[in-house]
């Protein structure tokens, strides 16, 4: 018989972890808060690693059909003069693609009439037999586990772990979308501007548009910078080179996603019982290395490897710890380091910095890459679509 597998939340994390173990044979179902799809988000780079655990869910080709090669990241001063070069070395790669069509193309593997929208979960038990889940709608699930993959705002986390706190990393950003016709002087590639008044990116994505993010210094939940509109954030980068005056004077519409960066402390565990902490509300990362998403893509090629080679759920959930705890924690700490040294607003430390840059040796660059991108699935995990026969056979 079929293991139940309840997922809270439809995001990537969700539909992730829904695609990766509905192939190896479980019955999965997905509850999504929102009462419908809509599309939403600006830009997304995916690393090296999480296109690794995408050709392992088996849609790495629709993603790269769909989205842009990105082959660097070049670090620039206000002034446009260049501080650093990141080249992705070969067998690396990384790839630009609306977050939105990400989403639908995550949403188009996984089974028919798995997700469930309009369901907000309130409460939830567990004990030695299963998990129930009740909704808001008055509504309940039943399963033998339950994915937490409901986001940094996590209801299940903050039932099992009320203590933990959200970190708020002391600086705001917006995002947004725009075609390049609004713009002269677009990178092929990506391009981070650091200066002292704040921080611009460039991403250029597929069919003519350019993804764009801003950060600024900020007290937290200022209502200042929450009633920015696109000209406020031209007035703030109108010193800085070119494009990103045009840039923010093309965003016409004001079509911009405004929120703060937080994380949360690294936890101690993932697993409770019956119940797996995963993606964000698991390790909610700052978005200084563009790993969020790519680290929940991990967890979930990773946790279909424990479920397929443990007879039991809790050996599974404990195997996933062993694998992700270290990994994740390390990741969301040298992000939180990155975004201080990129958000320095002291010009003689600002100065101090830029410096420094431009003499880090290539080979330490590299060392840093091959630690987030390098993720071997192959040696420990065969590909997923191979094995839903004998678990189907067997039932786990």
């Amino acid at each position: 018989m079929k293991k139940k597998v309840i997922i809270i939340g439809g995001g990537i994390a969700g539909l992730s972890a829904a695609i990766a173990l509905q192939k190896l044979g479980f019955d999965v179902n997905i509850y999504e808060e929102y009462p419908e799809r809509k599309p939403a988000g600006a830009g997304i780079v995916l690393a090296s690693n999480a296109l690794k655990g995408l050709d392992h869910l088996g849609i790495y080709q629709l993603v790269k059909n769909h989205g842009r090669s990105i082959h660097g990241l070049t670090l620039l001063s206000e002034k446009g003069k260049h501080l650093s070069k990141q080249i992705i070395p070969s067998p690396f790669e990384q790839i630009s693609i609306h977050r939105a069509d990400l989403h639908l193309l995550l949403s188009s593997a996984v089974q028919p009439d798995t997700v469930y929208m309009g369901k907000k979960c309130i409460h939830f038990e567990q004990d030695e037999t299963g998990v129930t889940v009740f909704f808001q709608d008055h509504s309940k699930a039943t399963g033998d586990f339950l994915l937490a993959t409901d986001g940094i705002h996590s209801v299940i986390r903050k039932n099992l772990l009320p203590s933990t706190q959200l970190r708020y990393a002391g600086y705001t950003c917006w995002r947004g979308v725009i075609t390049q016709s609004n713009v002269n002087c677009i990178p092929e590639d990506a391009t981070e501007t650091w200066g002292i008044k704040g921080r611009f990116g460039i991403v250029p994505l597929p069919n003519q548009q350019i993804y764009w993010y801003a950060l600024i210094n900020a007290p937290y939940q200022s209502t200042r910078y929450s009633a920015y509109q696109a000209k406020d954030l031209f007035e703030h980068f109108k010193d800085y080179h070119d494009p990103i005056p045009s840039i923010l004077n093309g965003n016409t519409n004001n079509k911009m996603i405004h929120n703060d960066i937080i994380d949360i402390p690294s936890l101690q565990r993932f697993a409770f019982h019956r119940i797996l902490l995963m993606g964000d509300a698991a390790h909610a990362i700052t978005p200084n290395l563009g790993q969020g998403a790519c680290q929940a893509i991990e967890d979930a090629v990773v946790l279909a490897h424990c479920l397929k080679n443990n007879p039991s759920v809790h050996e599974a959930f404990s195997e996933f710890e062993a694998k992700r705890l270290k990994r994740t924690e390390t990741i969301s700490r040298y992000s939180r380091l990155v975004g201080k040294m990129a958000q320095v607003d002291n010009p003689f430390l600002s100065l101090l910095r830029n410096t420094l840059l431009k003499r880090i040796p290539k080979s330490v660059n590299r060392k840093q890459l091959e630690y987030l991108y390098k993720v071997d699935f192959n040696s420990h995990l065969g590909n997923i679509t191979n094995n839903i026969e004998k678990t189907q056979e067997d039932g786990s």
